[in-house]
């Protein structure tokens, strides 16, 4: 934090595959391909820093169409303010809701701008709920699935569903 004034400085992180795989654990998504990265200026504003960079990184989650791996690129700009966390207001119910000032606030120690937190925040939010491979995926079928066949035994099939099972064939003809 001394070496920061309010000209600020750049600085240019990588964004290790290692360590965005450990704070994914758990989700679906996951990293893939090579090392992102994470480019950020500060500057000081009193006590408070200034941070506004850009992160750049790339993630696979499965598809929830069809399973197939679903790319996520993500190409993100920040933008926030870094306050001391004596200053900053801890939240003293369970539930507590931001206000819109409070949003693009984080507190850090006074001394150390880390931005770990920071960083895994905004990838788990620009994961998608409904992560797609492609905005026309089919989805999947009989036969996608690996040693299935469109045709059913009639063994197997309970006996109620025969009559439905004749209309399919009807259909087909």
């Amino acid at each position: 934090m001394s070496e920061l004034d309010t000209a600020g400085k750049e600085y240019h992180f990588p964004v290790r595959v290692s360590w965005v795989r450990g704070v994914l654990e758990g989700n679906e998504a996951g990293p893939v391909g090579e090392d992102g990265k994470l480019d950020v200026r500060l500057s000081r504003s009193g006590t408070d820093v200034v941070v506004l960079g850009r992160l750049q990184f790339e993630l696979v989650a499965p598809c929830a169409r069809c399973l197939e791996p679903a790319r996520i690129p993500i190409d993100e700009k920040l933008s926030f303010l870094m306050v001391p966390a004596a200053r900053s207001k801890a939240p003293d119910a369970e539930e507590y809701e931001f206000s819109a000032e409070e949003a693009d606030v984080v507190p850090f120690d006074g001394e150390n701008v880390v931005l770990d937190e920071v960083v895994r925040d905004e990838l788990v939010l620009q994961i998608p709920m409904i992560p797609l491979c492609s905005e026309d995926c089919p989805g999947m079928s009989a036969g996608s699935i690996s040693g299935a066949s469109s045709e059913v035994p009639q063994e197997s099939l309970d006996p109620r569903l025969l009559p439905l099972l004749r209309f399919k064939n009807l259909k087909k003809e």
